[in-house]
């Protein structure tokens, strides 16, 4: 293919999300076939820790969780601790404003929810302790789960407050976005200070070939040296294999040129890693196989990634057609 003689991208650019492992339903499309039937405690963080110990075999140097993340943080906890990873061998990630409350189910009734949002100070300083009593000083980067204009948090002086506190104690604080919206959060989180100095310096946002609507203010973001990380590069499944829009990502890349080979999730991976305002592309598998799928993407390389996003800028989906689609889609 015409990236077979091009360097292969650095794996420590991606980042390992476990959204999905750390409990035992998700909105991933085939994510109930990819895990399988037994989604016990013990099995799942077995699981977590095989992908974890192959994602750092792989070069893989950043693990982000969620307070949400069923039991993500207990998981990730246990596997620092099995392999003695000293703080900072691993940069660790994670997230308050929302909190798990699927029961570790699979079956919950139509519309009831798996996790509650709560962005007050109150939430902050509980999510906060729970994280550190699991992660300790393993924890580097700690983020608003999911800011929206919508929400009030980034005019919460409270919440804001506390988070400059916690910058200025030496912890990174940033936020993720989601939304139609994500560009209008984004900006707004980059004109937010506290003590004369920005109050966030990472920024995690939805970016694949479907939802390209956050790039410009994500390169703002990167051009003022926020770090930017990329989550749901594979649209929540809809781009990896057996996605609606699979079969339109291998025809991009057919288009550009790049022959057989890839994937349609290393080939939609490999378009976020070009971006060069991308920090960290998360990826958020459930398996061995997933993830050797999924590094396929280094191989790619970047300069065959951004032919494939070029290639297959006619998948772009308005940015309110694209989150009603996603927030349809099942958990299983």
């Amino acid at each position: 293919m015409a990236s077979a003689l091009a360097p292969p991208t650095d794996p420590a650019r991606l980042a390992l999300g476990l959204a999905a492992l750390g409990r035992p339903a998700y909105l991933d499309v085939g994510h109930g076939e990819a895990l399988g039937a037994d989604r016990s405690i013990e099995t799942l963080e077995r699981r977590t820790h095989a992908v974890l110990d192959a994602a750092r075999a792989a070069g893989v140097r950043h693990v982000d969780a969620a307070r949400s993340y069923g039991r993500a943080e207990a998981f990730l906890a246990s596997w620092l601790a099995s392999r003695a990873i000293a703080p900072g061998q691993i940069a660790v990630s994670s997230k308050w404003g929302y909190r798990y409350v699927g029961a570790w189910r699979t079956d919950l009734p139509a519309g009831a929810p798996h996790e509650l949002k709560d962005h007050s100070a109150r939430a902050l300083s509980e999510q906060l302790a729970e994280s550190r009593a699991l992660l300790g000083p393993h924890l580097a980067l700690y983020q608003i789960h999911s800011a929206t204009m919508e929400s009030g948090v980034l005019e919460d002086g409270e919440v804001l407050d506390a988070l400059a506190r916690l910058r200025d104690g030496g912890l990174a604080v940033g936020l993720s976005v989601s939304g139609p919206s994500q560009a209008d959060a984004v900006r707004r989180a980059l004109d937010v200070r506290r003590g004369g100095a920005r109050l966030f310096s990472a920024v995690q946002a939805t970016w694949n070939l479907l939802e390209r609507s956050p790039s410009r203010a994500l390169a703002e973001a990167h051009a003022t040296g926020v770090t930017v990380l990329v989550k749901e590069p594979l649209a929540n499944g809809r781009l990896a294999p057996g996605g609606d829009a699979a079969g339109a990502v291998l025809g991009a890349a057919r288009a550009a040129g790049l022959g057989e080979g890839p994937g349609p999730d290393a080939l939609a991976l490999a378009a976020a890693l070009a971006q060069p305002w991308a920090s960290l592309v998360l990826l958020g598998v459930v398996s061995l196989a997933q993830l050797a799928e999924n590094l396929a993407a280094l191989r790619v390389g970047e300069a065959a990634g951004a032919a494939v996003a070029s290639a297959s800028a006619a998948l772009r989906e308005p940015a309110e057609a694209y989150w009603r689609r996603r927030g349809a889609l099942a958990w299983t």
